[in-house]
């Protein structure tokens, strides 16, 4: 229980620690470290009270413990048949209950005007009472040992006796030089950064990244809380930037921020094998945080290297225009006659855990990271620890050399680095990736197809190389082709398996089909708002005010109803179109006012998506947003199909040019 009395004295505690005697009493930076949090979370055990809470399944939101002593009081009144005493305790309970809940009303309404997600479903669930059914694993220490096996299995062997090894194995703490500050509000031209440069952090950047922390979120294999690192952030920030510039000057990651216990959740509700547990894993908030500071330093010198058509954890990109401009290189290729279009939509196994660290930092010393860095980011890699917990159980620690903790603030910049140099070499083949969801489109012309099964060959070498483990039951194979006489096409092999052909895939989220037809995706999301609606009239019974109605409609209804709208709205049926806009009459009769049309959403999502990606010319789909010598409006993009006319790029063109 985090009372303002207990923080405070936890604060005091903290203040007058003497944390140079911490540092002075090792020339171990693991020892050091370990001490420091040790002793951070002796204190929070110490002066943080505890309390057990059972909850019970009907309980009420409102009902307060001074709620359950009035209740007693009746309770006993009614026994001892003292009827004035009775009816007094009965007057009592009925006055703070309506208060309790006049409370809570309004703890409710506060919920919903804050423009947070999380808030506004936690406020929800109060009001229906609404308690989700969580799929635990079973409680096995057998099964926990197992799991632990399974997601080591891609485990490569990291040579020992490398020169980083040796270097790190012996990190003594030495007094730390001046090395080059770099923020991430002022980033110096990666072409005037020395390869040697050496990256440090400041105390403001610290105490700002500890305030930030989410108190609800659960502390890491060190012990430490986030409640701790927010409430305690002056008090910890000298002592952490210590050992962070001397993590960083050395090469070094303490041992202790690189454990990791893994926590299987089941993906389904029936488990048929341990690939249906999904590997979360709890890891140190405070190299969280750490990992923050680097992450800016590590995107200047890489970001502009990045493969183009890599669009995840990428500013102005996203997964709708990953899809619309597949869909333009298909649609534009279409256009000519006697074409067709090969798409294999490829999924790895375990993509993250197969990174191999030596491999990784050859790749980043490539794309002209620092050598301190590189050496950095290889031994934070290396040597972690990792157990898996069921329940109770907890298996045995296993060291890991291999992949990328999923759970980490790097990993996906780090795989997306890994991945960089995996591209296509011929123009009428696309590779497009979205992190570990690669994408190969090959445009072919009279029918010839060496091209694209050079490309699916080359991929699956390059794959080999790099480690990476292609799941060949999962990957399959579209074919979208508008010709009226076709010829069965050769089946396609990917390492010495074949690829099944498939009508329909799920694509980013978005279901595609080889006739290129929205309805699949669109009932999909009609099914979803529908579902949501009747939350929206549980607020209505709630007697919610109608601004706070419309906050929860914009936020969980019409977030649904504009799913890749900039996809597939120009293409869908009249029907469909109709389908959805009754979701929105009929949020109307329940809120009471107007909202906006699935129309007028189109255009205002199309006309800012579209105005963002020609003002960046980095995007890849700004060349086709270029204005005309006059300046005044954009050149139109030439279509020959109704198909390629109604997409994303063309429609965007004409919205703009209306203006």
């Amino acid at each position: 229980m985090w009372t303002s009395e207990a923080v405070e004295e936890l604060r005091t505690c903290l203040d007058t620690t003497d944390w140079d005697v911490f540092r002075a009493a090792t020339d171990s930076l693991d020892d050091y470290t370990d001490t420091v949090t040790s002793y951070i979370q002796f204190c929070e055990d110490s002066i943080i009270p505890t309390k057990t809470r059972v909850s019970y399944n009907n309980d009420k939101p409102w009902f307060t413990p001074r709620l359950r002593q009035l209740r007693k009081e009746k309770e006993a009144a009614h026994r001892a048949e003292d009827k004035e005493s009775y009816k007094a305790a009965k007057y009592q309970f009925s006055k703070e209950v309506e208060q309790a809940r006049t409370r809570h009303n309004k703890r409710l309404e506060d919920q919903f005007s804050v423009n947070d997600v999380t808030s506004v479903w936690r406020g929800l669930r109060q009001i229906t009472n609404y308690k989700p059914r969580a799929h635990h694993a079973a409680d096995d220490l057998q099964l926990a040992e197992r799991l632990n096996t399974f997601y080591a299995r891609i485990e490569v062997p990291h040579p020992s006796s490398s020169p980083l090894t040796e270097q790190v194995s012996s990190t003594t703490l030495v007094p730390l030089s001046s090395p080059t500050t770099i923020t991430e509000d002022s980033m110096t031209p990666p072409d005037h950064l020395s390869p040697t440069t050496v990256l440090s952090v400041t105390e403001e950047e610290v105490h700002k990244l500890f305030w930030k922390q989410n108190p609800r979120k659960a502390p890491g294999p060190d012990g430490i809380s986030p409640a701790t690192l927010k409430h305690c952030a002056g008090e910890l920030a000298a002592v952490f930037t210590d050992i962070f510039n001397t993590s960083l000057e050395s090469c070094h990651v303490p041992a202790c921020f690189k454990r990791s216990t893994i926590v299987p959740v089941p993906k389904k509700p029936r488990i048929t094998g341990l690939n249906d547990y999904r590997p979360v894993a709890l890891t140190s908030v405070v190299m969280k945080s750490f990992e923050r500071l680097v992450l800016p330093h590590l995107k200047s010198f890489t970001s502009p290297l990045l493969d183009p058509l890599q669009f995840a954890y990428r500013a102005n990109r996203s997964v709708d225009d990953a899809i619309n401009l597949a869909l333009h290189f298909i649609l534009q290729h279409l256009d000519s006659p006697g074409t067709y279009a090969r798409i294999l939509f490829v999924d790895f196994s375990s993509a993250f855990n197969t990174i191999l660290p030596s491999l990784l930092q050859e790749k980043l010393l490539q794309l002209n990271v620092p050598d301190s860095t590189c050496r950095w980011i290889t031994d934070f890699l290396i040597d972690r620890r990792q157990c898996v917990r069921l329940g109770k159980n907890v298996s045995t620690t296993q060291c890991i050399s291999t992949g990328t903790p999923q759970g980490c603030v790097l990993s996906p910049l780090l795989f997306s680095l890994y991945t960089n140099c995996c591209t296509s070499s011929h123009d009428s083949v696309k590779l497009i990736k979205f992190a570990d969801d690669t994408t190969l489109i090959g445009l072919i012309c009279n029918d010839d197809e060496s091209a694209y099964r050079r490309e699916v060959d080359r991929l699956g070498s390059w794959c080999s190389i790099n480690n990476l483990e292609l799941n060949t039951q999962k990957t399959v194979e579209m074919i979208v082709d508008f010709r009226k006489v076709t010829a069965p096409s050769p089946p396609l092999t990917l390492s010495d398996s074949p690829i099944t052909i498939v009508d329909s895939v799920r694509f980013l989220g978005t279901t595609i089909t080889q006739d290129l037809k929205w309805e699949p995706s669109i009932c999909s999301l009609l099914k979803k708002a529908q579902q949501r609606m009747y939350f929206l009239r549980q607020l209505k019974k709630a007697r919610l005010p109608a601004q706070m109605m419309v906050q929860f409609y914009t936020a969980i209804i019409e977030s649904i109803l504009t799913s890749s709208i900039t996809v597939w709205y120009t293409s869908a049926t009249t029907r469909d179109i109709n389908r959805l806009q009754r979701i929105v009459r009929s949020a109307e009769k329940v809120i009471g006012c107007s909202l906006p049309s699935v129309q007028e959403l189109y255009v205002s999502r199309t006309r800012g998506r579209a105005g963002r990606i020609a003002a960046d010319p980095s995007h890849p789909g700004h060349y086709l947003l270029k204005l005309l010598p006059s300046g005044r409006r954009l050149r139109s993009i030439r279509t020959r199909t109704s198909r390629h006319k109604n997409s994303f790029f063309p429609s965007a063109v004409r919205l703009l040019n209306a203006l």
